[in-house]
């Protein structure tokens, strides 16, 4: 009978043992949870946007055998628009922009020579036909940008009394160009920055039209131009990559 008890304990031992192990193996397979995503922002593709900011742009007016006759700085508000293309390859960014703008960058002051007279200046107008290169941290981009400038400026001579003497039209010269700028992408595809420009015009030979359609030479005139544009544009494709 002993005998009896101990083998049906053994039994009873095994298959409890048995149905743990069944139990063990019938759990489900728990899959591990999947990597983060972390949002990469890209700066490629075609963008169009609007600026505006401040200039201000010099005039050294001198006249041959004389030297200065006046010399100031013409300042003003500025508004335009901008179309360009940027393509990213890792955190480098390459882009060309063309920019257009209207300005009020006006000035004036007495002149030396003639007691009462007044040396004057106004641009109205500016281009900016520039490449750019920068590097990107994520959704912020540092760039430098260098190219070509034209200017539309007219350069007068007042007498007490009026108009002497004015530069034949608008001045429209090409210049040198070169600037700075800081991009932040906010959303997608919209982006704030700020800019500075300095256009290298320099002084130019000039001739001034007196009352009576006579031409006087040997004058030389304006001088370089700086600028702080804000910008907002919009990129067209290029979304936020996913990388893990």
């Amino acid at each position: 009978m002993k005998k009896i008890l101990l083998v049906t304990a053994s039994l009873l031992a095994l298959s409890a043992t048995a149905a743990s192990a069944a139990d063990l193996a019938a759990r489900p397979y728990t899959k591990a949870p999947p990597p983060m995503v972390a949002a990469v922002y890209d700066w490629t593709g075609f963008y169009i946007g609007i600026n505006g900011g401040w200039a201000q742009a010099h005039d050294n007016r001198s006249v041959t055998g004389l030297g200065t006759v006046g010399s100031f700085d013409a300042n003003g508000g500025t508004v335009g628009g901008q179309v360009g293309y940027r393509w990213q390859t890792g955190g480098w960014v390459f882009g060309l922009e063309a920019q257009g703008n209207w300005a009020d960058v006006s000035g004036s002051t007495g002149n030396l020579v003639v007691p009462g007279g007044v040396v004057r200046s106004k641009m109205d107008a500016f281009g900016l036909f520039t490449g750019q290169i920068g590097y990107a941290w994520n959704n912020v981009l540092l760039y430098a940008k260098g190219g070509a400038a034209v200017t539309d400026r007219n350069y007068q001579f007042l007498a007490p009394g009026g108009v002497l003497a004015s530069e034949t039209g608008y001045d429209t010269r090409w210049s040198p160009t070169v600037g700075v700028g800081l991009e932040f992408a906010f959303a997608q595809g919209w982006s704030l920055g700020v800019e500075y420009n300095h256009i290298f015009e320099d002084t130019h030979d000039a001739t001034f039209v007196v009352p009576g359609g006579i031409g006087v030479t040997g004058f030389r005139t304006g001088g370089d131009t700086d600028m702080v544009l804000g910008r907002l544009n919009y990129k067209f494709g290029g979304p936020v990559i996913a990388r893990y």
